[in-house]
C-alpha cells in the first residue's frame, strides 16, 4: 500500500487504541487499561525510575491485556465471559483456595443441578491446566503483538511475565522474585489497584496490595507502592485520560512510518480475529478483497488504502461480544442480537481518537450497512454509503460465506457469489460493487506453489491449517489418514520452525503469512 493515514500516527495512539479494545474484551470500563498505566507510570516516577524503564513500563502496562483474544478459557468456564470479567479478575491468580471458590461459586450458576454437578467435575479435574495453557498462549499473543508494533525486547520479555508471581508461583513458572521484569511486577499492583480501588475504593485497594505483598507481589515495591499511593490514587477519578495518558509517554513519542501503521493495522486485525477458528484471517482476507475490487472500481489510490485499512479493522469491536454468543447455534435472543449489532459502533469507538485513523474507523463502522437501510448499527440509506463503503460491505459478505459458522458450514465460491448477487438484486447492496468483489474474488483460481514461511514443508503447512482451524490431534490424525503420533511429530516441528508453544501463537504466525482457516 502506498498511501496511507492522512494526519501523523503516534505508536502510543494506536496501542492505547488497542487497550480499549482490551478493556471492552475483558469487561471492564474503557480507559481501565490507560488509568492504570497512568498509575504504573506516576507510581514509577515516585521511586526515581529512569526514563527507559519508564518507557518500558508504559507500554507493558497498556499492553497487559492484549493476548486476551488467545483465551478462550473463561467463556468455556463461566458462560458470558466479559460480563464476569472483572469479578475473574479480582481472584488472586494461581492461589489455589481463592480460585477454588470462585469456580465452585460460578461454574454453571443458575443451570439445573445435574448439568452444574457434571461442569464443576470437568472444571476441577482439568481447569488449572486448561488455565494454564491459556496463561501461556496469552503471553505468547502479547509478545508477538509487541513485536509487529515494533517494541523492544524489554517489553515483549515483560509481555511474557504477565501470570508469574513473585512467590515462583505463577505461570509459566520460569522467573521469580527480582529476576522478573521491573515492568511486569509494577504493572501487577497497578492494574490491581486500579481494579479495586473501582470495586471498593482506596481502603480495598491499599487492603489488597499488602494482603498480597510476599506472594504475588514484589513486597517492598507493595510496601513504597502504599506509602505513596494516597497521592497517586486520585489520578484514576478523572472522567477520561486518553490525553493525559498519551502525554504520559516518557522520552520522545514515535511516529509511525505508512508501513508501521500498516503494520499496526494487521495487528489488530489478528488480535480482534484470533478468538475463534473459524474468524482466523478474516479480516486480512475482507482487507484484500475490498483494496482489489477497489481498484478494479476506479477508486483513487486514497481510496484502494482506506479499504484496506478499514477491511483490517472492521471487525475489532466484535471483541465485546461475549464468545458463548458469537459461537451460538441456535437463534439469538433479542439481547444478543442487539450485542452483536453494535459491534460496528465499537469498532469506530476504539479508532477514532486517533487523529489519523478516524476516517478508517468511520468507514470500517459502515460494513453491515445496507443501500435500503435495513443494516446496522445506524440503518443509513444507500445516499448516506460512499462508493467505498458498499464495496467494503461487499468483501465482507463474500468472504464470510465462503467461511464456516457455528449455525452453517461455508458455502464454496460459487454459491456464495450466487448469494451476493441476489443482496444486490434484492436492493440490499451495490450492484457495481457486487461485480467488482466477485471478480477480484476470482473463482476456481488454481494455487501456485510457493516457498513456505519459516522453512516449513508443504505437509507442516498442512497441519498448520489444521491447528488454526482448532482441530484436536485425533482429529487432525482422521482428517489426514495418519497416526496421532506422527501428527505430534508434526505439531512439534511447527512449534520448534516458528519459535511458539500454543496453538494462539501459532495462529498469530498463519494470519500473518496467509495461512488461515478458510483457505481450507
Amino acid at each position: 500500500m502506498h498511501a496511507g493515514p492522512d494526519a501523523p500516527v503516534q505508536l502510543a495512539e494506536v496501542v492505547a487504541a488497542l487497550s480499549l479494545a482490551t478493556d471492552f474484551g475483558t469487561g471492564h470500563p474503557i480507559e481501565r487499561s490507560l488509568r492504570s498505566c497512568l498509575l504504573a507510570v506516576a507510581f514509577g516516577e515516585a521511586i526515581g525510575l529512569r526514563d527507559a524503564e519508564l518507557h518500558e513500563l508504559f507500554y507493558v502496562t497498556l499492553l497487559r491485556w492484549v493476548g486476551c483474544t488467545a483465551d478462550p478459557h473463561r467463556a468455556q468456564l463461566f458462560g458470558d465471559e466479559i460480563a464476569l470479567g472483572p469479578q475473574i479478575d479480582a481472584v488472586e491468580l494461581w492461589n489455589a483456595p481463592a480460585m477454588l471458590a470462585f469456580l465452585l461459586e460460578h461454574i454453571g450458576k443458575g443451570e439445573p443441578p445435574f448439568q452444574r454437578v457434571g461442569k464443576l467435575g470437568h472444571a476441577l479435574a482439568t481447569g488449572i491446566q486448561r488455565s494454564q495453557t491459556a496463561a501461556v498462549a496469552h503471553c505468547e499473543v502479547g509478545q508477538t503483538v509487541a513485536q509487529e508494533l515494533g517494541l523492544h525486547a524489554g517489553v515483549c520479555r515483560a509481555l511474557g511475565q504477565v501470570f508469574e508471581r513473585w512467590d515462583g508461583k505463577g505461570v509459566p513458572g520460569e522467573a521469580k522474585g527480582e529476576a522478573l521484569a521491573l515492568s511486569t511486577r509494577i504493572m501487577q499492583i497497578a492494574m490491581d489497584a486500579e481494579l479495586f480501588y473501582r470495586l471498593g475504593g482506596a481502603a480495598t485497594a491499599l487492603t489488597v496490595v499488602r494482603d498480597r505483598a510476599g506472594g504475588f507481589y514484589d513486597p517492598s515495591l507493595a510496601e513504597r507502592f502504599c506509602r505513596v499511593a494516597p497521592g497517586l490514587l486520585s489520578l484514576l477519578d478523572e472522567e477520561t485520560v486518553w490525553d493525559r495518558a498519551l502525554a504520559a509517554e516518557p522520552g520522545p513519542s514515535r511516529t509511525l512510518s505508512s508501513s508501521d501503521v500498516d503494520a499496526a493495522l494487521g495487528a489488530i486485525a489478528d488480535f480482534g480475529d484470533l478468538r475463534l477458528p473459524f474468524t482466523t484471517g478474516h479480516s486480512r482476507a475482507v482487507a484484500a478483497l475490498a483494496a482489489d475490487a477497489a481498484k478494479r472500481a476506479g477508486l483513487s489510490e486514497d481510496e484502494v488504502w482506506l479499504s484496506w485499512a478499514a477491511g483490517l479493522v472492521h471487525d475489532v469491536g466484535m471483541v465485546t461480544i461475549s464468545i458463548t454468543v458469537i459461537q451460538k447455534p441456535s437463534v439469538l435472543t433479542p439481547l444478543e442480537i442487539e450485542r452483536v449489532r453494535l459491534h460496528p459502533y465499537y469498532t469506530e469507538r476504539i479508532l477514532v481518537r486517533t487523529a489519523g485513523l478516524t476516517r478508517v474507523g468511520a468507514l470500517a463502522a459502515l460494513h453491515h450497512e445496507r443501500l435500503d437501510a435495513s443494516g446496522y448499527h445506524r440503518r443509513l440509506p444507500g445516499a448516506l454509503l460512499p462508493p467505498a463503503a458498499r464495496l467494503l460491505a461487499a468483501a465482507e459478505v463474500n468472504q464470510a460465506l465462503i467461511e464456516p459458522r457455528p449455525h452453517r458450514p461455508a458455502f464454496p465460491p460459487e454459491r456464495a457469489s450466487t448469494l451476493l448477487i441476489a443482496e444486490a438484486n434484492a436492493g440490499r447492496m451495490d450492484g457495481d460493487a457486487v461485480r467488482a468483489v466477485l471478480a477480484a474474488a476470482g473463482f476456481a483460481l488454481p494455487r501456485q506453489r510457493r516457498t513456505q514461511p519459516a522453512g516449513l514443508s508443504e505437509r507442516e503447512v498442512e497441519v498448520l491449517h489444521l491447528i488454526v482451524c482448532g482441530l484436536s490431534k485425533r482429529e487432525m490424525a482422521a482428517r489426514l489418514v495418519i497416526s496421532e503420533r506422527t501428527v505430534d511429530h508434526h505439531v512439534r516441528h511447527i512449534y520448534d520452525k516458528l519459535g511458539v508453544s500454543s496453538r494462539a501463537a501459532a495462529t498469530m504466525f498463519a494470519m500473518r503469512h496467509g495461512i488461515a482457516a478458510a483457505d481450507l
